[in-house]
């Protein structure tokens, strides 16, 4: 069957990951069954991205997993007995079948259940030849629906295979349905033994087929996997649920060679989605000979808490435990297991970081603890974190503390309180109504119950329930004591306003609490998007000055940033200003990093999070590798987060110490997978990002300020840092 002119493409133009077999190993080894690393399965090959069992997705498989990867197939039966990759026995799920044959939707019995829809049993393989693959997880990208992707056959699968240590993985999930049919999956697997197609896994539930077959394939060259459902569910053959099957281990080392479990079976959930003990599944297996591969390990469908929303950590708890590793992962993204094969298993807690880009915090650990609270900043520091931010707000009474917004409503529980009433609306800090921080004393605020910002909550995806109002406030002076041995941020915003309409000085109380910090060695960064704010500091302290640059630019001219030099340390810009984006999907680079390096500015961008939804499609739902295309590729100076502990395990990753021959992800080149995309389903690019000027940056002295700012010179241990190192 010839393939698809975008084949040769794809090869092209997808080259993003290069990984290496086995770079770093838990210490101790591997603890799989016989000690190599685990295997990297590739469910219908990046399904994540491209139409299930496509050969874009398979391509984009081999090309980001590396060439150790096992593609695999679910094998479906048409009426001319051809055996189709295809995930699902209905058809009309994932292909465009219902446009092609309308009303031709039949009814059979699946398992004993009634099911109506486009079955490949009725229709020959030269009927389907004009059907097209589409996405089948509506959560999921369909920009890709229109490149016209056909069908593949299980030897279109086989002859993808670019390296003879790629393998091939048949599933077979519905003999039973197909011998009903008349057709016999054990004859075509003969016919593919006859030509000299290497199968390397076939994995099934039904005991009887994986029996059957036993006696197609060598042992040596093909293993037989028992595949596990859920626990009640009854396998035909034994009349036995699951659950009860798993319980005697050496019975099903009698007719296969491993089992294919769902992750829950090894790490199981309570109701709250947080992990409970793992179980003894995976060693009571390997001690009775079997190796173990589980499934379910997918990057964008939401997981346990204690993961906090990053796959490269749940891929670890299976592979890199120092009681067991499993012996595969199934993942509709195998770059992400393969990464965290080849490149993050094995670290310690200490171990050295292979770049040294700043990780600051976005309020702390905010992604798993309420923003600005001792717990986010205490969690921020034992997870890595070079920089505590502290973005300062002013009580009535002027106490300067640690808040994520001026509004109080935002990051606490104050409106399900008696304050509730001080609810009003300002239009110069916000359009909607605000329960503001200096309408309430410190006293008062410091009884307000924090709660966790959830900024992904229209997708249902909230952070850490269990830990949603822990934590308390701190006054900045408390900040910088928590903060000691670190780099601090301070953040100062509003203070105009609070002078002019509140009569507070936000400066003052910064510049007095860091004057009595003066026996706590600090490095202190104090960041701004007013340059008046930032002049104030100029002769006051050798702080960082960073300047904040709150709209998307994609570039900016050099009268700009030379201005920008007088003031300032440092800029942070945001990711679109760095990566813009058209629906999701990189369009292109700016030259905004570019020219400010080139005037000897650090550049740090925000704001990266773990949550899949938050990051381009051409990340693959891995804040891992957004991250690597900011660090790696773009040599920025520092990222900006909400979970720290992420980013932090980024820089330590032993692939990022290979040089250019590098077996982690290269940096994603941004419009390729844009170039996919057919015109029809092209979305519509945005309108180009604008150029900072000098007038942009321009403002004013800070009004009824700077005539009032101490004169006491800093702290000689609070101030003096340099910038952050240049890196070209």
């Amino acid at each position: 069957m010839a393939l698809s002119p975008v084949l040769a493409m794809i090869i092209l133009q997808l080259s993003f990951v290069a990984l290496v077999s086995s770079s770093g190993s838990p210490r101790g080894g591997w603890k799989t069954l016989q000690g190599s690393p685990p295997k990297v399965i590739a469910r219908g090959g990046f399904s994540g991205i491209f139409p299930d069992s496509s050969s874009l997705s398979y391509n984009l498989a081999l090309d980001t997993s590396g060439p150790n990867v096992t593609l695999w197939c679910d094998v479906q039966l048409t009426k001319d007995r051809v055996g189709i990759c295809f995930p699902e026995l209905k058809l009309d799920n994932a292909t465009d079948i219902s446009i092609a044959y309308p009303g031709k939707a039949k009814d059979y019995s699946v398992n004993g259940v009634p099911t109506r829809g486009w079955f490949s049993v009725d229709y020959n393989f030269d009927q389907l030849e004009n059907i097209s693959l589409v996405q089948g997880v509506y959560s999921r990208t369909n920009k890709f629906d229109g490149n016209k992707l056909p069908i593949l056959t299980v030897e279109d699968v086989a002859k993808l295979r670019k390296s003879p240590s790629t393998g091939l993985w048949l599933n077979v999930q519905h003999d039973s349905f197909f011998k009903q049919q008349n057709l016999s999956v054990e004859n075509f697997l003969q016919s593919l033994s006859a030509k000299r197609i290497s199968v390397n896994y076939i994995s099934s539930p039904d005991v009887d087929f994986l029996r059957r077959v036993r006696s197609i394939f060598s042992p040596g060259r093909t293993n037989l996997v028992f595949r596990i459902l859920e626990q009640s569910k009854i396998e035909p053959t034994t009349n036995q649920s699951y659950g009860e099957l798993l319980k005697n281990l050496t019975v099903i080392k009698a007719f296969a060679s491993g089992i294919l479990v769902p992750k829950g079976y090894i790490w199981p959930l309570d109701s709250g989605l947080y992990l409970q003990p793992h179980t003894a599944l995976v060693t009571n297996a390997h001690k009775e000979g079997l190796k173990v591969f589980v499934s379910d390990l997918i990057n964008d469908v939401p997981f346990s808490y204690n993961f906090s929303y990053d796959p490269v950590a749940e891929f670890l708890a299976f592979i890199d435990g120092s009681d067991f590793s499993v012996d595969g992962t199934l993942s509709d993204f195998p770059v992400t297991p393969a990464a965290a094969i080849n490149c993050f298993s094995g670290l310690g807690k200490n171990s050295q970081k292979q770049v040294d880009t700043l990780v600051i915090t976005k309020y702390g650990a905010s992604g798993d603890y309420p923003a600005c609270t001792d717990l986010a900043y205490k969690k921020a520091k034992s997870d890595g974190a070079d920089v505590l931010d502290c973005p300062v707000q002013m009580s009535k009474d002027g106490t300067p503390f640690c808040l994520s917004s001026i509004d109080l409503s935002e990051s606490t529980t104050v409106a399900n309180t008696k304050f509730n009433n001080r609810a009003t609306t300002i239009r110069e800090l916000k359009n909607s109504s605000g329960i503001y921080t200096f309408s309430l004393t410190w006293d008062e605020i410091k009884t307000l119950t924090p709660s966790i910002l959830n900024p992904y909550k229209r997708y249902k995806l909230f952070r850490n329930p269990k830990s949603k109002n822990q934590g308390k406030l701190l006054t900045l002076s408390d900040f910088l004591s928590l903060g000691e041995g670190t780099r601090v941020l301070i953040s100062i915003e509003n203070a105009a306003y609070l002078s002019q309409k509140q009569n507070l000085s936000v400066i003052n109380a910064v510049l007095d609490a860091l004057q009595k910090a003066k026996s706590i060695s600090h490095k202190v960064m104090i960041q701004s998007t007013h340059s008046s704010v930032l002049k104030i500091f100029k002769d006051k302290c050798k702080y960082e000055r960073v300047y904040r640059i709150d709209e998307n630019i994609r570039d900016a001219t050099d009268s700009a940033v030379m201005y920008i030099k007088t003031f300032a340390d440092s800029v942070v810009i945001g990711k679109t200003s760095v990566l813009p984006a058209a629906q999701a999907f990189l369009v292109n680079f700016t030259h905004t990093v570019a020219k400010l390096k080139s005037f000897k500015l650090p550049v740090y961008v925000e704001t990266f999070s773990n949550e899949f939804v938050s990051q381009a499609w051409d990340y693959y739902s891995d804040a891992s590798i957004e991250i690597n295309s900011f660090v790696n590729g773009l040599k920025v100076n520092g990222i900006i987060t909400d979970f720290p502990k992420t980013a932090d395990r980024y820089r330590r990753n032993l692939c990022l110490n290979h040089g250019k021959e590098a077996p982690y992800i290269r940096p994603i080149e941004p419009g390729k997978l844009l170039k996919q995309i057919s015109d029809f389903f092209f979305p519509p690019i945005p309108p180009t990002l604008s150029v900072l000027t000098k007038n942009n940056v321009t403002e004013p002295p800070l009004p009824g300020v700077s005539g009032r700012v101490p004169t006491t010179k800093c702290a000689p241990g609070a101030g003096a840092v340099a910038a952050a190192s240049i890196t070209t």
